[in-house]
């Protein structure tokens, strides 16, 4: 078993802090969603915060909650995203992006174990178990002076690095898991896992899922995982570039003939694929391609 995923199920055993660390793209949400699922709380709620992608005076709200009426626009109760993963798990996400002001707030929201909604004078109890994940140096934030050095220690309790893809043992159960959520095909071949682990992927599982979601649009009309992984990784284009993958890719898919020519050419060539093909111009597997999808 990979280290990492060992110390997340020795971490689902108990309700302690997790802080993931690790690259952008590298599957912490994915570790989270795992503690949980691992986790008493699994039959709970698993609540996600993006700290980042929170508008200014809206954290606290989004935080604890507000009663109605408690400021204008306020029309009806909100619980915040504490109070619902009661009796569940909270992820915030890119914690070092939180506000210092918010992070205050925070970390009386831990000591407490409790929330203040705005327009409340009660607090509200509230059982959550707590999981952070940041791509930032949390310590070099703190000596900065752009993160809560109290908050800090309570969030470092059990940190868990997430190894980017390119130190994955287990790269390619990756790629063939990815695959097979998106694409209704056979597994990658050897061939393939070996273009797909020679690259360094610095955009992580998200940057592979991309790609392996191009490839499945653009397969069907003979352009190769090794296409792809060019154009992926090659440098931007210049303008003098008249006649990249992706302007062929084009150029295929509105040359590819109607549905009712190929039935037509079909019928013209008793069933014959390999002739209709050619007499349409497409290559075999596009036509095959074209038979199942209205056919299935």
């Amino acid at each position: 078993m990979n280290r990492h995923e060992s110390m997340l199920r020795i971490a689902a055993s108990s309700d302690i802090s997790v802080l993931l660390l690790g690259e952008s793209g590298s599957g912490k949400e994915v570790a989270a969603r795992f503690v949980h699922a691992h986790s008493k709380r699994a039959g709970g709620p698993f609540i996600a915060l993006n700290c980042g992608a929170i508008a200014k005076g809206l954290t606290e709200s989004i935080l604890e909650g507000h009663r109605k009426g408690a400021f204008t626009g306020a029309v009806d109760e909100r619980l915040g995203v504490v109070r619902s993963a009661d009796h569940g798990t909270l992820f915030l996400d890119e914690i070092g992006e939180m506000p210092l002001e918010i992070q205050c707030k925070l970390l009386r929201i831990l000591q407490e174990r409790s929330v203040m909604p705005l327009g409340s004078c009660d607090p509200q109890p509230v059982d959550f178990r707590l999981v952070c994940a940041t791509n930032r140096n949390l310590r070099a934030e703190v000596h900065a002076g752009r993160f809560r050095e109290d908050l800090y220690f309570r969030l470092n309790v059990f940190p868990v690095k997430i190894p980017p893809l390119r130190e994955r043992e287990d790269f390619a159960a990756i790629a063939q898991e990815i695959w097979k959520e998106i694409a209704d095909h056979n597994p990658l071949n050897a061939s393939e896992i070996a273009l797909l682990s020679k690259r360094k992927w610095p955009g992580n599982v998200r940057q592979l899922k991309n790609v392996l979601q191009r490839y499945s649009l653009l397969k069907p009309y003979d352009i190769t995982l090794g296409n792809v992984l060019t154009d992926e990784f090659s440098e931007p284009a210049t303008v003098a570039d008249t006649c990249t993958l992706y302007q062929a890719k084009s150029r295929r898919i509105a040359e590819t003939p109607e549905w009712n020519l190929i039935c037509s050419e079909l019928s013209k060539n008793s069933g014959n694929k390999s002739v209709t093909a050619q007499k349409l111009g497409i290559s075999r597997g596009c036509l095959n391609y074209h038979i199942k999808k209205h056919q299935s």
